[in-house]
């Protein structure tokens, strides 16, 4: 059976494993990193090439959880950023910035692709090669420019899918792999921190009661899907898990309560709202495998009020993703 392991508690400081410490688990080498046995991967060799695929998939993944309309072609580089510097509505130059970032995403992507061409008839490339520096400074102006960009659910901003690119191009694979095991760990914090807060609040709650098993089957389903890549063999069968274990969570039907003059009453419709949003969230940060900690501390806050008032207080709504 897939799963996931988790240290939550130790007995003493000398049971627990240093942040990194790397062991094989299960026939698989495991990193632990934020209480957690992270499955861990190949590093490819450091080449232009590695770098160049692995640029490409971290842009595609980047547009993929953004805002719509930011995957500009570099080759409109210019009139992005003249559309950009020439607007002055506030609103419309924070979007037209994003677009400039997009531009600014796929420019360097463009002069990745030429650097390996270059490397492939046989031309040494080296670090301070101009185009070189070029492609690294598209890099970090896109970076700058994406701070304000939203998540596609329009919470907010996932500041680390634009710091990636640069940081891929700018330090050894070796090294990003192992940032990368960070934030998995760090995202895996948070989707427990999500379905503990659904269990605290709703789990207690007469019409609620049984949900327990539905949240815990898609945190831990989550929690698999954040540490395995889209190329491992398992993905059909992860992905298969949390899609349906996110399925049965959001079509919950609850159970009637008799009114309790002295308890107080739960609107159960806008409970099960609150469920979904918690279900799109878990999804959300499990896609991007990266944290989303105001989506998160708002979303522990709503199911809070929900169990204390019986009413969700007025929130963002969750767009498509």
């Amino acid at each position: 059976m897939i799963n996931v392991l988790r240290l939550d508690r130790v007995p003493n400081k000398d049971d627990h494993p240093e942040e990194g410490t790397r062991r094989i688990i299960a026939g698989e080498e495991r990193v632990f990193y934020d209480g957690y046995w992270i499955k861990t991967y190949p590093v490819p060799a450091d080449t232009l090439e590695a770098k160049k695929r692995l640029i490409d998939a971290l842009t595609r993944r980047l547009f993929n959880h953004t805002e719509h309309g930011l995957n500009i072609p570099g080759t409109r580089l210019a009139e992005a950023r003249a559309t950009y510097e020439g607007e002055t509505d506030p609103a419309r130059k924070r979007v037209k910035g994003a677009m400039l970032a997009g531009a600014m995403f796929n420019r360097a992507a463009d002069i990745f692709r030429k650097l390996v061409e270059l490397q492939a008839c046989g031309i040494e490339i080296l670090s301070d090669n101009p185009l070189m520096r070029e492609c690294g400074r598209c890099l970090l102006e896109a970076m700058e420019l994406g701070r304000n960009v939203l998540h596609r659910s329009g919470e907010e901003g996932i500041d680390e899918l634009w710091g990636e690119p640069f940081r891929a191009f700018s330090i050894p694979l070796e090294d990003f792999y192992e940032s990368r095991y960070i934030k998995i760990g760090q995202t895996m914090r948070d989707i427990d921190r999500i379905a503990g807060a659904m269990l605290h609040n709703f789990a207690c709650l007469p019409a609620f009661a049984g949900i327990d098993t539905a949240i815990r089957d898609l945190a831990n389903a989550a929690k698999i899907k954040t540490e395995t890549l889209r190329t491992d063999p398992d993905i059909f069968d992860v992905w298969a898990i949390m899609a349906t274990a996110g399925e049965r969570l959001a079509n919950l039907t609850p159970h009637p309560a008799s009114a309790d003059a002295d308890a107080v009453q739960h609107d159960v419709t806008q409970g099960l709202q609150l469920i979904r949003q918690g279900r799109d969230l878990i999804f959300y940060i499990t896609r991007a495998r990266t944290p989303m900690p105001k989506s998160t501390q708002d979303f522990i806050e709503r199911c809070e009020t929900y169990l204390n008032t019986g009413h969700v207080p007025l929130c963002p709504t969750f767009l498509p993703d």
